[in-house]
């Protein structure tokens, strides 16, 4: 009777485990449409994107305004809506740039006194992103002056932190840190933003800012100022010039990190900086929206947004910035996401629209001007799916607004099938780091953010190249999105 009871319940288990299974089986249409995401599709649209055809894609750019071109022949011909009847799919914006044609730098670094007792400089040149790049919004100068110090180059007496404080930097170029005296007080995060840095030095008469970073990087995130000079050296570079303090770049740092508190001094070592660029008041940049409309009569009007950056740094100093990962890589899930949607039949219930955002690295432009002018016609947006650097790895993570279970519970079913996601996080809050959700997240609608596993390597170098991209990971990538988004345009 034992035996009996024990061969029912074996019998019982598999059975109810192999109905399990079938349940969560996809259904053949939604099978097909998986399987008919292939891979080379999002590798070859990178390729074409980070191509030197269009110039690292930088927002106004003409290179930048040529693949939006492309971008909307891709939505049309794949059997998109456009945005509007007017621009068809391309949302035009303001969107002034920079280009930097030449730049060089050397460093004067005192020796000991001669036998008249002035100090004698030896003189070391720089090159350009292996020891420093100008910021890609600085304007023509040229430029030789002392250095001071500003520690993370903050002014915030209402915080009762300056870094300026006691020291004279006027007709001088301030060198200082990227980040806050304390990362847990989130009202420091204004005074972390490129712009507010900018503006700040250029008040207290500096000639430039010069940022110090691991790695001499492009950054296009910031306002061309008229005879402001801002530029970046690596850490390498920094630890020649705090010789003459007997410290290093690491030591500066912890100090500032540990004590919380302004170290700020002038310096000896002198900075010669020559900027050749052009400025763009006038720039045009653009978001390119395609949409598929869903066929539930009611649910039609609500809207789920698939978005990513389109451009990236440009082309500066003869260096080309393809962004390839960063984030052709991203753009290109997002059309094979759009393709795969406008090729489902029958449709989904709820409308979906694609977005390809100008001005993310400009400081998330694109995205904040479509979510102020999101499209009419629709009652509201259920969620916002953000992609940002998807080239390279072997798995994925995904952000999620804390307060949506509904957007988690459909990527984690989605998951089931693809099994590609190594772990999910709580979107909490927005830092001056954020991507193209940010704009989206703060009018509360729910969003997740999906990217790669990395490492991320060549980030904002000219190193970031098709040459760097898995073609697999941007597929499973899109695979367990089509999924997660098509179980939410269903609820």
């Amino acid at each position: 009777m034992k035996k009996a009871l024990k061969l029912f319940l074996v019998a019982f288990i598999i059975a109810f485990s192999l109905l399990n299974l079938a349940a969560e089986e996809l259904h053949p249409r939604l099978k097909k449409a998986v399987a008919s995401i292939d891979p080379i599709l999002p590798y070859q649209l990178t390729r074409t994107l980070a191509s030197p055809e269009f110039a690292g894609r930088l927002t106004g750019h003409e290179g930048y305004t040529k693949a939006a071109k492309w971008a909307a022949t891709k939505f049309k011909e794949w059997g998109l809506k456009p945005l509007d009847n007017k621009n068809g799919y391309l949302q035009p914006y303001p969107s002034p740039y920079t280009v930097i044609d030449q730049a060089s730098m050397t460093l004067y670094l005192p020796t000991n006194p001669g036998q008249d007792g002035k100090l004698e400089y030896q003189s070391v040149g720089l090159k350009p992103e292996k020891d420093f790049l100008p910021l890609l919004y600085a304007a023509s100068g040229n430029k030789t002056s002392e250095l001071v110090f500003v520690g993370w180059g903050i002014s915030a007496p209402e915080l009762n932190y300056d870094d300026y404080a006691g020291v004279d930097v006027r007709d001088k170029f301030v060198l200082c840190f990227r980040g806050t005296p304390d990362p847990a007080r989130r009202e420091f995060q204004y005074h972390d933003e490129h712009r507010t840095r900018m503006r700040v030095a250029k008040e207290k008469g500096a000639l430039g800012l010069i940022y110090i970073y691991p790695e001499a990087q492009a950054n296009p995130n910031g306002d061309w100022l008229a005879d402001f000079m801002p530029g970046m050296i690596t850490e390498k570079t920094a630890d020649l010039i705090f010789k003459e303090i007997n410290s290093s770049t690491a030591e500066l740092k912890k100090a500032l990190q540990t004590y919380k508190r302004p170290i700020s001094f002038a310096l000896k070592s002198k900075l010669a900086y020559s900027v050749t660029s052009r400025h763009f008041p006038d720039g045009i940049g653009y978001n390119i929206a395609g949409w598929v409309e869903g066929s539930d009569p009611k649910l039609k009007k609500e809207l789920i947004i698939i978005g990513a950056h389109f451009d990236h740094c440009g082309q500066h100093l003869g260096l080309l910035f393809a962004g390839a990962n960063d984030n052709a890589s991203g753009s290109a899930v997002v059309m094979t996401l759009a393709k795969a949607f406008a090729s489902l039949y029958p449709r989904p219930k709820r409308s979906v629209m694609f977005v390809l955002f100008g001005g993310e690295e400009l400081g998330l432009q694109g995205s904040n001007y479509f979510a102020e002018h999101l499209p009419s016609g629709f009652d509201k947006v259920v969620a916002m799916f953000n992609f940002d650097m998807e080239g390279e790895g072997d798995g994925a993570w995904c952000g999620v607004s804390a307060e949506a279970p509904t957007i988690k519970e459909a990527i984690e079913q989605a998951n089931k099938h693809i099994n590609i996601i190594r772990g999910i996080n709580a979107i909490r809050n927005i830092g001056v780091r954020s991507s193209d959700f940010a704009p989206f997240f703060l009018k509360g609608i729910p969003c997740a953010s999906f990217g790669s596993n990395g490492p991320h390597l060549a980030y904002h170098q000219t190193g970031d190249t098709i040459y760097r991209i898995n073609p697999e990971i941007m597929g499973s990538i899109a695979r367990v999105s089509f999924l997660s988004v098509y179980y939410l345009t269903e609820k």
